[in-house]
């Protein structure tokens, strides 16, 4: 797309910092803004009730979190990988979009309306999990949980799906294919701006169904009623997202002035596309895609260690499912609130400085405030006189720390890292940004998530051994706070890497956006 055009008259002071649209722009900005704002609309809903779900479940528990992610939610990531590369052949882009928002708004509309009013039929009984647990070595406690609730871990991992096909991939995609690298400073700020107003209706609804289950009369599931509800509102969701999409490429990608490519994106071409294993190969020995995924992975693992320990103190303090939504829910309200006042700040600073500077503040910041919550983790047991003269819990207290650590991490990730990230794919031909992008974002941003999960499932697993073989811990059951001096170890490991590969990137970046766009270098 061009880079020519004047982008006149200038904006005002005010408009700049808020607002740096023209007027004409609107009708493509606004559009893909409310998209977005709804895609991560159900992303936060989802994801606060895939871990409601899950964690309060019965014999279940937030160490289970680490098995979905590392053994059910990345091979599935995987095999999504091979079937969209192959329908990114097959479709046009945009036939691609809608059958794939598709699959998924029918998967929660049957959960929330056949699946779970059925759940006393298709699970087993709570006690037949609990002799199953009882007669295993404590290594297979968590698994054993995990086949006792499947339906919930079908849904945990269909959830976590959304955030990487939906958010991650689809959304971006489409914005990098549209936008321009001048677009791209203006319009992926105010992207985020919007769409940080989601987390904030988001909470409001979890909050609203947590007060309605809790009025509820005796002998009526409100908690059950709350969840169709919740899924009926997903469900108008996606159906909402896909008529925007559709509606922008009648109406904005016709207008030259907003989309000035002889071809609608993903549009067929009379050359033969690049194959997935090329694509695969080119990921892989790519330096420059390679360092994007890099810093998916990073971020993947080094928020997983944090909030898997953080949810299990959440769970002490709040074991019913509708009481941790709820929490959940106050939790991303306030992780709206602080991240639009960042994203305001955040676009301004993406346009004032250099885009290492940018880059590297969020592991700067998961290293810090990472580093603060396990050090009281690790050393609770000094505090405990002093909270207990105050009136309050060790567990309350990383409750909160640990919510102040992640709204403050995820603010950054939204306000910087994403934008960044995204900033990064444009030099990139059009056949990597399809191809190249879906291996990072849904491969790469999985192999995070199951990065962490993988060494959170495997310690607990080696120790729950030991405890069950040679009596190490006292032979008790093995939880999170077993291994959270190990977690601390990854995490300062991780967050140092993070910060090694935005240093390289930053030099890549700068010599790519002196030349034609060309295959990575």
């Amino acid at each position: 797309m061009s880079e020519g055009t004047l982008e006149a008259p200038r904006f005002g002071r005010i408009r700049k910092f808020i607002y740096p649209i023209h007027s004409f722009e609107t009708k493509k900005a606004l559009p893909m803004g409310i998209m977005f704002f709804f895609i991560l609309f159900n992303y936060t809903c989802l994801r606060n009730l895939k871990d409601a779900l899950i964690v309060t479940a019965p014999n279940s528990g937030a160490e289970v979190l680490s098995f979905l992610k590392a053994y059910f939610v990345m091979p599935s990531a995987i095999l999504f990988m091979l079937l969209y590369a192959k329908g990114s052949d097959a479709m046009s882009n945009e036939k691609l979009f809608h059958v794939t928002i598709g699959i998924f708004v029918a998967f929660f509309g049957i959960f929330g309306f056949l699946i779970y009013p059925n759940l006393n039929t298709l699970h087993p009984s709570v006690a037949t999990v609990a002799q199953w647990q009882s007669t295993c070595s404590e290594a297979w406690r968590w698994p054993i949980a995990i086949v006792g609730n499947w339906s919930y871990a079908m849904f945990f991992v269909m959830a976590e799906l959304w955030g990487s096909v939906a958010l991650s991939l689809l959304f971006w995609q489409f914005a990098n294919q549209t936008c321009k690298v001048s677009e791209a400073k203006r319009f992926y700020a105010f992207f985020g701006l919007l769409a940080q107003f989601s987390l904030l209706l988001a909470g409001e609804v979890a909050d609203y169904f947590a007060k309605v289950s809790d009025k509820a009369v005796p002998g009526v599931d409100a908690w059950g009623n709350a969840l169709r509800c919740l899924m009926g509102i997903i469900v108008v969701s996606g159906i909402i997202v896909m008529c925007i999409y559709r509606w922008i490429y009648v109406y904005v990608l016709t207008d030259k002035r907003l989309y000035d490519k002889p071809e609608l994106p993903g549009a067929k071409k009379k050359k033969a596309k690049i194959g997935f294993w090329q694509s695969m190969k080119i990921m892989v020995t790519s330096p420059y895609l390679g360092l994007i995924a890099a810093l998916v992975i990073c971020y993947g693992i080094g928020v997983n260690v944090i909030e898997g320990l953080w949810k299990s103190q959440v769970k002490i303090m709040h074991p019913r499912a509708g009481d941790f939504n709820a929490f959940m829910g106050r939790y991303v309200f306030w992780t709206g609130i602080v991240s639009i006042f960042v994203m305001i700040i955040g676009g301004n600073i993406l346009r004032a400085v250099n885009w290492f500077t940018a880059a590297v503040i969020t592991p700067m910041l998961t290293l810090l405030a990472g580093s603060l919550f396990f050090s009281f983790i690790l050393w609770r047991g000094s505090f405990v006189d002093i909270l207990a003269r105050i009136g309050t819990k060790p567990a309350a207290v990383a409750v909160v720390l640990g919510a102040v650590i992640l709204i403050l991490a995820k603010s950054t990730k939204y306000a910087l890292f994403d934008l960044t990230k995204e900033m990064a794919y444009i030099p990139l031909d059009e056949e990597m940004k399809v191809k190249g992008k879906v291996v990072v974002e849904v491969v790469g941003g999985r192999l995070g998530k199951a990065g962490g999960a993988w060494l959170q499932s495997g310690l607990l697993m080696i120790f729950g051994f030991l405890s069950s073989r040679f009596g190490f811990f006292g032979g008790g059951k093995i939880s999170l706070m077993n291994i959270a001096p190990y977690l601390f170890g990854i995490l300062i490991a991780i967050c140092l890497t993070w910060i090694l590969a935005v240093k390289a990137l930053s030099k890549r970046i700068a010599a790519v956006t002196t030349q034609p766009p060309a295959q990575p270098a």
